[in-house]
């Protein structure tokens, strides 16, 4: 094995991993000193304070995924693939304006849980499986296969290299995955909590170590504009999504005939369907804002995540954009990433010094580790609640937790599995993004018509999320099979529009009176979430932060559109 670090860096890898399972276990000491233990186990006894809750929720969504294929994205198309970043900020507005304080006043556990007080069981029931599913296969398995894609390229093995007798990329899969594993089922929600805010300073350390290298060794702006301007893309003609020139690269406005796929209109329609149920209607995202000590935490939290996803783009997209220009510019001598998904391993490999690979590459794993817990909580917590003691409505707290740590490790083993298959997309972020656009357009109908209209009825949901599970499920094996559509952001847009329409005609067709315990969890007005305390003065108004953070992004976009 050609190892492409030296043996400070694998020192600084493994001091890393011990350090967070260490802590990870020390926090499920700490849990078992409180009391309510199924309450501290699945949602940190309602401690969270709101910078907890942004950080938590930021480096649940981050992972190595971001830092690979956002860089393998940029140095195929530039810029563009920063929208899933800095688009995200409007629906965090939307969490914090509208759900988070429903979500509060109901005091649910899950949102399985908050869909059969709105509406009924069978919602509830239904909501549980596609969030099990997608905790398992679009959070756990893509973190897990794309750590490991990166350590095997880190520790300069070839696709195929065994390790102990194993495929090395199926041995890190499962070094990775027990290694979290453990210390989720021991520590329950504080150990994600905890780790994920250390886990998320190093990430982004990581980010800016290579971004502020790549860029001084580059000279600047000024030359990053020139060079993209003036010269071929390094990789044109060695496949046909490769473009020919890199003169656009820095404009996040594209067409129809870009080959990113990202047209600009199918961002403005696509992305709200899949952002608000992943950020407003995902149990692994949410869990955090159930967790919160009070509502103004709660609305708060999700601000501060928005501010946080500026970042993204500038030390996770960026650095791939740069890795182009310094190949143009051939400060490798020559050479380059052999494929645009090596971009992330070639820039770690060839411009950090002894020390600093190991640090990078524990923010990797770092990354891939936060959000594979994150996700294991909020499954074991699904199953605890939504599956487990639905059968069993008398289960004690105590069997309860015992059951999270069961599912944990179940669906551990479930996510290693599943996580080789991966290898069938292109690119592992364009699987990801196919995946939640399939998923998310039934749910997003559901949950934000439903919050609005007090007419929307238990069957009408309940007959939306069915169909729309069967539409999307048949849309994931076309895909899966190489028939997919090609501009999957509008086609989340056309399914969110069908959802809608028959949840309307359903509702109509099977009227319910609204149930006595929803009536808190239906808005009157659209501008009702405005009345009342707002919770401090200045930025600590969830009414002025919210608009500060939509001036932000608007102002951002300006720049690069």
């Amino acid at each position: 094995m050609n190892l492409s670090v030296g043996g400070l860096d694998l020192a600084v890898i493994l001091v890393y991993l011990a350090g967070v399972v260490a802590l990870g276990c020390y926090a499920g000491f700490v849990r078992r000193r409180g009391s309510g233990e199924g309450s501290h186990y699945f949602l940190a006894g309602n401690t969270l304070t709101w910078p907890v809750i942004g950080l938590a929720m930021f480096a649940a969504n981050i992972s190595t995924v971001h830092l690979v294929s956002l860089a393998e994205a940029a140095y195929k198309y530039g810029l563009v693939f920063g929208h899933f970043e800095w688009m995200a900020g409007f629906t965090l507005i939307l969490l914090s304006l509208f759900f988070a304080p429903l979500y509060l006043r109901s005091k649910v556990p899950t949102l399985p849980d908050f869909l059969e007080r709105r509406f009924n069981r069978q919602c509830r029931d239904l909501l549980a499986v596609v969030s099990l599913f997608s905790a398992i296969v679009i959070h756990i398995g893509i973190a897990l296969y794309t750590a490991a894609f990166v350590l095997r390229g880190i520790l300069g093995m070839h696709p195929g290299a065994t390790l102990f007798g194993m495929d090395a990329l199926m041995f890190f899969i499962i070094a990775l995955g027990v290694l979290t594993g453990i210390y989720t089922m021991l520590g329950g929600l504080l150990a994600v909590v905890w780790t994920e805010s250390i886990q998320t300073v190093l990430l982004l350390l990581g980010a800016i170590v290579i971004t502020v290298v790549a860029w001084n060794r580059l000279g600047g702006w000024e030359v990053l504009v020139a060079t993209l301007a003036a010269k071929a893309h390094p990789l044109a003609g060695t496949a046909k999504d490769i473009p020919a020139t890199t003169g656009n690269f820095l404009n996040m406005a594209r067409d129809a005939s870009d080959l990113s796929g990202l047209p600009w209109y199918s961002v403005i329609l696509g992305y709200p369907v899949l952002g608000i149920w992943y950020w407003c209607a995902d149990q692994t995202i949410v869990q955090r804002v159930l967790a919160a000590r009070d509502e103004k935490q709660a609305r708060l939290g999700p601000l501060f995540c928005a501010f946080l996803k500026i970042l993204p783009v500038f030390f996770f997209v960026l650095p791939g954009t740069i890795c182009v220009a310094l190949v143009q510019n051939n400060v490798f001598q020559g050479e380059g990433p052999a494929t645009a998904a090596d971009t992330y391993t070639f820039m770690i490999t060839h411009l950090l010094p002894v020390g600093l690979k190991g640090l990078v590459t524990a923010a990797m794993l770092a990354a891939a580790m936060q959000t594979c817990s994150a996700a294991l909580n909020s499954t074991a917590t699904l199953f605890a609640y939504d599956i487990y003691k639905r059968w069993r409505p008398g289960t004690t707290d105590h069997r309860l937790v015992v059951i999270g740590k069961i599912t944990t490790v179940v669906a551990t083993v479930l996510a290693i599995a599943w996580s080789p298959l991966l290898s069938h997309y292109n690119t592992i972020y364009d699987g990801l993004v196919r995946l939640v656009s399939y998923v998310s357009p039934p749910i997003t109908a559901v949950f934000l018509i439903g919050v609005f209209w007090r007419k929307a009825s238990g069957k009408g949901a309940y007959i939306t999320m069915t169909s729309g599970a069967v539409f999307g499920a048949a849309m994931f094996v076309l895909d899966f099979s190489g028939h997919g559509v090609k501009d999957f952001m509008l086609t989340a847009f056309g399914m969110f529009l069908v959802c809608s329409v028959v949840l309307v005609a359903a509702s109509k067709a099977f009227p319910e009176p609204l149930k006595a315990e929803a009536e808190p969890l239906v808005w009157s007005r659209w501008n009702e979430s405005f009345e009342g305390n707002a919770g401090g003065r200045g930025l600590a108004d969830y009414r002025v932060l919210s608009v500060v953070v939509a001036l932000t992004f608007v102002v951002l976009y300006a720049l690069v559109w």
